[in-house]
Parts: C-alpha cells; structure tokens; sequence
C-alpha cells in the first residue's frame, strides 16, 4: 500500500463525513405509513432534531440516609438521565380484542443515532396477567424467532453472541408486569425491531370491561432500614432491587426530545363478541372507527410520551353476557376457560355493621397529582360510614401512624377529627407499607361485623414478596381492598395483595375520576357477596386454576382456568348469596375453540405457585422448578425462563468497541420531580452494595479482541468498513423508505 499516513487520515475524515451525511439523511428521511413504528418513530426523528441544542440542568443531589429510599442510583452514576439518548426508542401497539382475551403485538424500535456500536436495554411494563410468549428480532429484512431458554442458559447465549459481534436481543422478566429488552450490536445509524407479543384476559367489573395498558414504570422504593428487624439485610434488600433500576428522564430533557422520548403509537382492535357500547379512553383522547360489530381504536394525537398508562373501557349495548366457555386442546391435554358471573343482587335490609380500616400511602412518590386524589378519595369514602359501623385511618410514608388506638365508632366526632386529619396529610418520605400492613391485619372485628381493609397507593414499592407473605400468613377474617392512585401505579402489586386478601383491586387514577371510581368501590362492597364458591365436574376432573376460589362482589365474574385429558361434563359453580345457596350449571362440551386457552392456564398457575411459596406452602427451589417447568413447556417469559434470539453473523469488525446504553424512562405524568429527587435517597454505601450486586450490569463498555494489525493496516480497514457502511447507509435508507422491514415483519405474522 503506498499511501503515507496524512493522505489516510485525510480520506479517513472525508469518509467519516460523506458517512454522517448519509446517516442524518437517513435519519430525516420520514417514514411513511407503511413504517416499522409508524408515528411513534417519527417522533422519534424529532428527537434527534431536538437534541442538538441540550441545555444541562443542575443535577439533584443525593440525600444521605441509611434508611430505605428510592431505587435510584447517585447523580454521577447516571441517577437523572439529562442527555437525549444515542439510542432512540419508538413502540408501536397493537391489541386485537377478542371476545374476553386481548393479543398483544408490541414492537420497539431501537435507533442508533451515534457512531458508535451500541447496546442497548429498555425497562418496561406489561399487564400482570399478560403472558409473554414470543419474540422476534427484525435486523433488515432478515427475521430471527426468539427461543425459550431457562433464564441464566438464555443469558449466557446473548452475552456470547455479543461478545462475537452478533446481533441478538433478550428479554427477561423483572416481576409479572416489568421486563426488559436487551438488543446487542447495533451499528452506527442502523435500526433493530424486537418484537413480543403476549395475551391476556378483559378485566370485566359491574358490566363494564376495560383493558389497561401500563406504558411507563415508575421509580420504586426499596424498603427495610438498616436497623428493621426482618429476616432480609439492607443489602440482600437493595441487591434483590438491582433488576429494577432505570434511569428516570430529567423532565427539561425530555421537554427537549418533545413526543420523540420513548413515543407509543397504539391501535386496538375491538371485537368483544357484542355491539360495543360506552368506548370510553379516560387518560388519552382516542379516535373510534365503526366496522359493523366491531370498532377500531387509535390515539387521536398519534404518537404520545409513555407517561401514563392506556386503557380502554366499554360497555354492552343490551344485556351483559353472563357467561363465557372457551376451550383449547394442547399437547394430550384439554385445556378450558369459563366465565361465570354471578346474579347481581338487590340487597333487602340494610348492609351489616361493618368495621374499615383506611390505610393511606402519604409518601414522596404520592407528591402532585396522587396525594390530592387519594385525599379526596378517603375524604368521600368517611362520608359513607354509618353510625353502626366502625372504623380507623393509619397512615405510612417512612415512619407510620394509627389516628386512633383502635377502631372506633363512626360517630359524628370521629369522623370530624378523621377529615381533619385527612386534610392535613402531606406526602413527604419513602414507602414503608409492610409496617402499615401489620397494623392494619393485627386487629380484629369484635363482633360478626365484616373486616374491610381498604389500601390508597401508588404500590411504588420493591418487597411486592414480603407483602404477600404477610398477607397469606396474617389476614385472619379481613379482606383487602387495593386502590391504585395515579397515573402508573404498581398493578402486580395491587392485584396480587387482592386475591391474597381475597378483595379486589380498583384503579382510580387522578383529577376528578377520583369520587367517582370511589363511589363505585363502595358501592360494590355493600352489595350482596358470593362466598364459599366451589367448582366441580359431574362426569370428569378437571385441575382448575385457582384452586382456592375468592368472595366474589356485585357485578365480578369468577374466571375458572382448567385442564383435563378429555374435555366433558357438567361444570357446577356453587356459593352463598346473602345466605342463600346458588349455584350455576354448564356443559362442558358447549365451549367455542380459542387458542389463548393453554397459556392462560400456565400463566395462571405460576401465579398460584408464587402465592405457595409465599405462604411457605413450598420451598423457594421447587417453585423455582415448578415455574421453569411450566415456561419451557408453554414457551412463556417467567421468572426463571428467557426469550433470546441470535443473528449468526458477525456484525461487529473487531477491535470495534461496544457502548453500553440504558434509556432512560419518563417520570409517570402528575409525579413530583422536584420533590422525589430532593428526598430520601439509597446513601453511598448503599449504591456501593447495590454496584456489586450489578457488576455485571453496571460494565459500560465490552471490547472486542485486539488483532496484531499495525496502525496504518487498522486506518486502511477502517476507511474501507467506512465506504462499506456508506454504501451500506444508502442501502438501508431505501430499505427503509419502502418499508421493507414492516412488510417481513407482517409476512411473518400472518
């Protein structure tokens, strides 16, 4: 080679620059319809316009404490993320509804604006009782099926795979409702799709059904002080927290990229089986399309923040279904579905005496827009109490506190110092709720009274395990009523604490749905309840999904999830209604084909071996076993169980290094930033326990092996990748432009 060294950095920059040229075309060049992420990827374009003038915030600064505190890590270790991103992120949604299932099709788009190879994990939401079951990764037109993997094998083939230069993505689960991508080479100004798809059920309550979307997670707190008696250290505490962590956006960054930090397009298709009626999006204006029994629904701004989470809510237009019957033969077994809703009752008389016990969450991350609607929501549920009944309001941040020694009766004085008390809450500290738990179950009806314990919280907590633990060991006669405050509160948690403490969970949210959603709690509860419900099969046997059925209340179904290996019989539900027996009858044979069925039933049952194994029903290694069993033979997302999909060509020249990116994610909409990140924080030491615990994690940057190739070689070869990835850039820029991915993307779905 007879070029001399100042010739080859001469092309070296004129490459480097025809290179950035191509890659910002290729960035400015709008996708149209026909693109991957549609509106949610042109936000994302925005983005990097918008990026280009960063006005740095002054960073918060980190509290010392020793007590329990936020899972954040210090300023300097990235706690506040102030720069956009290298890496954009745009999602697209898509729900088909039909009848009472919702399949998901979720697609993230990851974008590398930089010029560096990069790697990168995104934390995010799905509903509780979502079942992931398959991923794609979408690399040009090229499609690679993820595989279901026990969770450390699925994790040592992506970081092999890395390593190697290849293309590959991960998804792992963090808890029930939070996982988290991992995609691992992408090239200076390429983009990478990964895609995961799931199901879950329609919530159904009083004849109003809904399906809720959680789009954002919100910074937890990691509970347990370092003095706390308990049977977990400080440090088995924040480092069983580590997978939790994410970066929280600065709010003036994510002004800066607009729509274009981490937008969400989302399309639901409805089919619910009936004439929809009442379609109603209570946090996000929506646009509604008729097809005859069928409705189409779309976010009428396009693209959105991932801020707060979706849901659609509809009605029948005559009569309510009573009942559904699905069935789904898998492998050699049967597996079925009923939904069975109990007769909605008229109570005759006056409800019974009843003792509540109001547990109210005034912590930090309740600051804004939560504390004046959980306020409100308890300042209207004390006007509802009864001369007869009786009642007690305990209150928890960091420390906690009972208004009264015990409960009291629901006079006119004590329901007056109960509002002033109520009105004087402030939010202010961290979330200790398992002390505020053990208070409110220690105590116990004197007489036949019902025992309601009624939880307002954002649930924006990391012990979810020691909570239902408590629960499953000490609710004696109480039931525990979950209302979830805010705009992104912590539903695994919610629903979980419910069916432990056999109540229900009910979201209010914020603003001026919060009396109304209230309202409607209460007035369930003082309805007519089924209780001592049994399931059983005349003419087969079926292992059912729960085992144990819950009290059910005025207007809920009670969904059975089943196996058999022959379908057949006479299903019989029976219970108590106001003292009187009922009961209900259907044939089996009846049920309509679904193929959702099977991993309902699976995800159904990890639920239930989650709550034998807090209720020390079994030990940690056999429902670990249990779980893995279950996700490898239902190719599902568990706990012990991982979806990774590999390219097995290198991408990567060697030497090349590889940057390490966390996105960052949006505080939930109506939180306090200000307040949250002035308070009580993990100190120092804490970080340093909880570094080690994510060494791993926490490794910024991987470099490929160094060859013995001389300087002027390595600038040779990095002129010519630069030329190939010009070329390259072109290419993909078409690619792009016609949409070519999307189309691959959609041929494999059909």
């Amino acid at each position: 080679m007879s070029l001399d060294r100042d010739a080859l950095v001469v092309m070296l920059i004129l490459g480097i620059t025809a290179l950035l040229a191509i890659a910002s075309s290729t960035l400015s060049a709008r996708p149209g319809n026909s693109s991957v992420a549609g509106a949610a990827m042109d936000a994302a374009v925005d983005a990097v316009r918008a990026s280009r003038t960063p006005e740095p915030r002054p960073a918060p600064q980190l509290a010392s404490t020793s007590e329990g505190g936020l899972i954040l890590r210090p300023v300097s270790s990235g706690t506040v993320a102030t720069d956009i991103p290298a890496m954009r992120l745009g999602t697209d949604i898509v729900a088909n509804v039909s009848g009472q299932i919702a399949r998901v099709t979720v697609t993230q788009a990851f974008r590398n604006t930089s010029e560096q190879w990069m790697e990168a994990t995104y934390l995010y939401p799905l509903p509780d009782d979502g079942a992931v079951d398959t991923l794609k990764m979408v690399v040009g037109d090229r499609i690679f099926e993820g595989k279901i993997k026990p969770r450390e094998e699925a994790r040592e083939i992506y970081e092999e795979a890395k390593a190697n230069g290849q293309k590959a993505g991960l998804v792992e689960q963090h808890r029930p409702n939070m996982f988290r991508n991992s995609i691992a080479n992408v090239g200076p100004g390429e983009t990478v799709l990964v895609q995961i798809e799931f199901q879950a059920p329609i919530a159904q309550v009083a004849g109003d059904y809904s399906l809720r979307m959680p789009l954002v997670v919100g910074p937890r707190y990691i509970a347990g002080s370092a003095n706390a008696s308990g049977t977990l250290s400080r440090a088995a505490l924040l480092a069983g927290s580590a997978d939790l962590i994410a970066p929280t956006a600065d709010p003036e960054m994510a002004a800066r990229a607009g729509s274009g930090l981490n937008p969400v397009s989302i399309t639901v298709n409805l089919d619910p089986g009936f004439a929809p009626d009442a379609i109603l999006s209570p946090y996000h204006q929506v646009n509604v399309a008729s097809a005859g029994a069928k409705r189409t629904i779309t976010l009428a701004d396009g693209a959105v923040p991932a801020n707060r989470d979706f849901e659609l809510r509809w009605s029948a237009a005559g009569e309510t279904p009573s009942l559904g019957l699905f069935k789904q033969r898998h492998g050699e077994l049967d597996y079925v579905m009923a939904t069975i809703t109990p007769p909605a009752l008229d109570r005759v008389g006056e409800a019974p005496p009843r003792e509540m016990i109001f547990v109210i969450d005034n912590s930090g991350s309740m600051a804004g827009d939560s504390m004046p609607a959980a306020r409100r929501s308890l300042l209207y549920a004390l006007e509802t109490l009864r001369p007869q009944d009786r009642f007690n309001i305990i209150r928890f941040d960091d420390t906690m506190s009972e208004l009264f020694p015990g409960a009291v009766a629901a006079n006119g004085d004590n329901i007056a110092a109960a509002k002033t008390f109520t009105h004087n809450l402030m939010a202010n500290g961290g979330t200790e709720m398992l002390p505020a738990l053990r208070a409110a179950l220690r105590g116990r009806a004197p007489d036949e009274r019902v025992r309601q314990v009624i939880f307002l919280t954002d649930g924006s907590l990391s012990n979810e395990a020691e909570m239902m633990e408590e629960i499953s060991r000490n609710r004696k006669d109480s039931r525990i009523f979950m209302v979830g405050i805010g705009s992104a509160p912590n539903t695994y948690l919610m629903r979980r604490m419910a069916e432990q403490g056999r109540g229900t969970f009910t979201h209010v949210g914020m603003g001026e749905e919060a009396e109304d959603q209230m309202k409607r709690l209460l007035d369930r509860l003082s309805l007519p309840v089924a209780v001592g419900l049994t399931a059983s099969v005349e003419g087969g046997n079926i292992d059912f999904a729960p085992r144990d059925l819950p009290d059910l209340y005025a207007g809920e179904p009670l969904v059975l999830l089943g196996r058999t290996r022959h379908l057949g019989g006479t299903l019989r539900v029976s219970g108590m209604i106001e003292g009187v027996r009922w009961s209900r009858s259907i044939e089996l044979t009846q049920a309509s084909d679904s193929d959702v069925v099977a991993k309902l039933w699976a995800s159904r049952r990890i639920a239930e071996v989650e709550a034998e194994r807090w209720s020390g029903e079994t030990t940690h290694e056999r429902a670990d076993t249990s779980i893995e069993e279950l996700g490898m033979a239902f190719h599902l997302v568990t706990s012990r169980t991982s979806l990774v999909a590999v390219d097995d060509t290198p991408t990567r020249p060697e030497g090349a290094t590889l940057t390490r990116e966390e996105l960052p994610l949006l505080l939930p909409a109506g939180w306090d930033f200000d307040h949250l990140f002035g308070g009580r924080m993990a100190n120092a030491a804490d970080w340093d326990t909880l570094a080690d615990a994510m060494s791993e994690e926490e490794r910024q940057r991987l470099e490929l092996p160094n060859t013995s190739t001389g300087y002027v070689l390595t600038l040779a070869l990095g002129l010519l990748l630069l030329l190939a990835g010009a070329l390259g850039g072109l290419w993909w820029r078409e690619r792009l432009a016609d949409g070519l991915a999307l189309r691959s993307l959609r041929r494999a779905a059909v």
